[in-house]
């Protein structure tokens, strides 16, 4: 093969595709606030609001965010120790595909380092847990969530930086894999990676960007990707 690396996208990609109540998201978020004398509903609703802001800073800035921003833009105080609901909220969504384990096998069978980088707020200690609940964080051999760097996809930064946690230099040697046609493919194309589409998520329309990608190959199954890439 004619590549050195294979970095996946997290939600949707790694992990099945999920609709989101984001409502009761934004209920579960407000459990943490400590501002005081706050209104429940008042902060329900600036949470969301918040989250909307957040996201488009993503998606028409590359600009990433941490919870803490996200509670920064609400204009609330909160303590990081009461997220627990939040979590817990989130804990059903964030269940690793069953093909990963056998798939990242199968790539690093044939001498591929295996990398993710992912559009997040959450912190590090969150994602790692996940993988390593599922048992499949072993076979990973560099991570990057965009709450600990400045920049989110599709900006060419965020994936130099999942290049640089591999310890790899040629951008053309690297596929990404992703559920998204502007984040993850248009993305990884103009950093110069092949992009892979896996096209099983329901987008929600005020998260596609301004280009969609063409794809360089279109698997419907994570077990499908090792004979795909095999062709190249």
């Amino acid at each position: 093969m004619s590549l050195d690396a294979v970095i996946f996208d997290w939600g949707g990609t790694l992990t099945r595709w999920h609709d989101i109540d984001f409502h009761a998201e934004s209920l579960a978020l407000a459990s943490a606030v400590t501002t005081a004398g706050h209104d429940p509903d008042v902060a329900r609703a600036a949470l969301h609001e918040a989250g909307n802001v957040v996201w488009g800073r993503s998606r028409d800035h590359q600009q990433s965010a941490t919870l803490a921003d996200l509670f920064d833009e609400a204009g609330l105080d909160h303590d990081p120790a009461l997220l627990t609901a939040y979590r817990e909220f989130w804990e059903p969504h964030t269940y690793t595909d069953p093909e990963v384990r056998a798939t990242f096998e199968r790539l690093r069978g044939a001498g591929l380092r295996i990398g993710v980088l992912s559009n997040t707020i959450w912190p590090r200690a969150w994602h790692v847990g996940f993988f390593e609940r599922d048992g499949v964080y072993d076979l990973i051999d560099g991570d990057v969530y965009t709450s600990e760097i400045p920049w989110t996809k599709p900006s060419p930064r965020a994936f130099a930086a999942a290049m640089e946690s591999l310890g790899v230099r040629d951008a053309s040697r690297c596929v990404y894999v992703g559920d998204r046609l502007y984040d993850d493919v248009w993305g990884a194309q103009q950093a110069g990676m092949r992009a892979v589409h896996i096209p099983l998520s329901a987008i929600p329309a005020t998260q596609v960007g301004h280009t969609e990608g063409t794809p360089d190959g279109v698997i419907h199954a994570l077990a499908e990707l090792p004979d795909l890439i095999a062709t190249w």
